[in-house]
């Protein structure tokens, strides 16, 4: 057997969500000894580049988890033309929605009715779209922002179990960002609705937004809260954060225009991934 794929087997008995609060608590501790510990050899395991950070010196940081989103200096990401990049990450996915159902990986496949939550009213102008998927490293910047400007229309929590979501996971466990807890948000923008998907993974204590703070975990039941009052970003502002890594899928009711990018290529939040025309 593959050790990739023994690597995915052996997460379905795990308990991942008191594996994932422990370790939750761990990188929120504000002992001075321990958190500077945690931070400097997570630095030297993962190869971080500090020089990018707006605040580079890795003891200024209150606890693991503010070092893990920190902020870049404002120049590190300068945005391109047309949709932007969200995150920091690997491209691992891109391409047109058919018949309601997204790629995966090689071989798999899963519906984007599931993925945001199993309704299919708020699926149906997504089947016939297109989508993107980008996979956050440990190393990446963990802040996601906006590939395109938007206004928030409804916020859905949906719990589930939180599968680790590298590349071997994701190769072997059918529809795994679909299975996993994340949090859907629904934009109008100029280019048709635009949901952005934050899936948790294994160890990611939470996720946050930037209108409501943290929000998961919440519960076992789908919950949705809808916006009368408009919440407006703007193309490239942030939007929310992961404390430890994740995946963002972006799902959008127009073929976009992808740039012809490898899967598996190396991106940068803000960097072009098409070229867009003026509705």
């Amino acid at each position: 057997m593959p050790l990739t794929k023994l690597f995915a087997l052996i997460q379905y008995p795990l308990p991942h969500h008191l594996i994932s609060r422990l370790v939750g608590k761990l990188a929120e501790t504000r002992i001075g000894w321990l958190k500077n510990l945690l931070i400097k050899a997570f630095i030297r395991r993962f190869k971080v580049d500090m020089r990018q950070a707006a605040e580079p010196d890795p003891s200024s940081y209150a606890c693991f988890n503010d070092f893990f989103t920190r902020a870049l200096k404002p120049d590190a990401r300068p945005l391109g033309e047309g949709l932007l990049c969200p995150a920091d990450g690997t491209l691992s996915q891109y391409g047109v929605t058919r018949h309601g159902t997204l790629v995966q990986a090689k071989g798999q496949a899963y519906s984007v009715t599931s993925l945001l939550g199993g309704d299919m009213q708020r699926a149906e102008p997504f089947r016939q779209g297109s989508f993107a998927t980008v996979y956050l490293s440990p190393r990446d910047y963990h802040r996601v922002h906006m590939p395109l400007t938007g206004t928030l229309r409804e916020m859905v929590y949906v719990p589930g179990r939180i599968f680790s979501v590298n590349q071997a996971t994701a190769d072997h466990v059918p529809a795994l960002f679909a299975r996993n807890e994340r949090l859907v948000c629904i934009f109008d923008t100029e280019h048709g609705p635009m949901a952005m998907v934050l899936v948790g993974a294994m160890i990611v204590a939470a996720i946050e937004t930037v209108w409501a703070g943290q929000i998961t975990p919440l519960g076992n039941e789908v919950q949705s809260i809808r916006f009368d009052t408009p919440i407006t970003l703007e193309r490239g502002a942030e939007m929310g954060r992961f404390k430890l890594g994740s995946t963002v899928v972006m799902c959008f009711s127009e073929e976009m225009p992808f740039e012809a990018l490898a899967f598996g290529t190396s991106v940068q939040m803000g960097q072009s991934l098409g070229a867009l025309s003026t509705p």
